[in-house]
């Protein structure tokens, strides 16, 4: 077991709890010739009530919605998956955790159509801290405009959120750290700006903020909303069907990532290009504040967002 998985030793698979160097798949399993699956990123806080997943109800929305245009038939029921993941989290005594459901066509043959191809399901849990750097939060992040270009949804669908897709990511991100910067921001096929790796993006300006829309090639993040959510809560206006031009990034009063993995995370130069005073502003601060409260459950405030274990 790699270190960066933590004291954990069980995965779910098909219906089945194995240990977690047994959670094996054949070689020529179909999902890893063509990348035909579908995954979520899920996080679990530590709160005083016990460990709460936050906003299950809606990644298995998204879950499930994602292998729709596959055709791909996820074969156990809601509450199943629940009950499998919440189970994983209680036995390996995981306070915090992040969760990983996957699904993808398995092994029977190797055509690009998956024809008979079973659809195998499996859930992981291990301990996951600060996505983009322990001290990325407060100070935030250095990125670049990534070479390479978001997909279209007419090309492949955006709003699913599937495995294959993800060598798009993988691409603009290491381009971005072999160039010595933390992260991406991609831009979509007209050359306006869709989205970071793994990232939905805010722009802040005149204290309104601004996120590229569904039909900027987006993945409709889970985060994303909760921040719309959290923003207009605070009095904030949100217009969350922007189109950004890459130029607007760079006269941006403040920018900052949301995401399952990077929560809220301020963005602090673009092409080295500092980013209204460089460091996390006033609106991101407030916030990403707001948010950490509400996960945290620091506030009664959104309660029907989390599943507690």
């Amino acid at each position: 077991m790699s270190d960066a998985f933590g004291d954990v030793d069980t995965i779910w698979m098909d219906g089945e709890f194995v240990d977690w160097d047994d959670a094996q798949i054949h070689v020529l399993t179909h999902g890893l010739h063509y990348g035909t699956g579908i995954f979520e990123g899920v996080r679990c806080y530590d709160t005083e009530n016990g460990p709460a997943i936050f906003r299950w109800e809606e990644h298995l929305d998204r879950f499930y919605e994602s292998a729709k245009p596959y055709d791909m038939e996820i074969g156990f029921s809601r509450e199943e998956l629940t009950e499998a993941t919440e189970t994983l989290i209680r036995e390996q005594n995981l306070d915090s955790c992040y969760i990983r459901p996957i699904a993808f066509y398995g092994y029977d043959s190797l055509g690009v159509s998956p024809g008979d191809c079973p659809t195998e399901v499996a859930i992981a849990c291990w301990p996951w801290g600060t996505y983009l750097g322990e001290d990325a939060l407060e100070n935030g992040v250095e990125v670049m405009v990534s070479s390479w270009r978001k997909h279209a949804s007419s090309q492949i669908p955006t709003n699913a959120k599937t495995t294959g897709l993800y060598v798009n990511s993988m691409l603009a991100g290491e381009e971005a750290r072999r160039n010595g910067f933390v992260e991406a921001i991609v831009l979509n096929k007209e050359g306006d700006v869709a989205e970071g790796p793994g990232e939905n993006l805010f722009l802040v300006r005149d204290d309104e903020l601004y996120t590229p829309g569904l039909s900027e090639s987006i993945l409709d993040g889970i985060t994303r909303q909760t921040v719309i959510d959290i923003a207009e809560d605070l009095g904030y206006t949100v217009h969350d069907d922007a189109t950004i031009s890459r130029g607007e990034l760079n006269t941006a009063d403040e920018l900052f990532f949301t995401g399952t993995a990077a929560e809220v995370t301020p963005i602090r130069k673009v092409d080295n290009v500092e980013i209204g005073s460089g460091t996390r502003g006033p609106v991101t601060e407030e916030i990403q504040q707001e948010f950490f409260d509400i996960v945290e459950r620091r506030t009664d405030k959104y309660d029907e967002w989390f599943d507690y274990v």
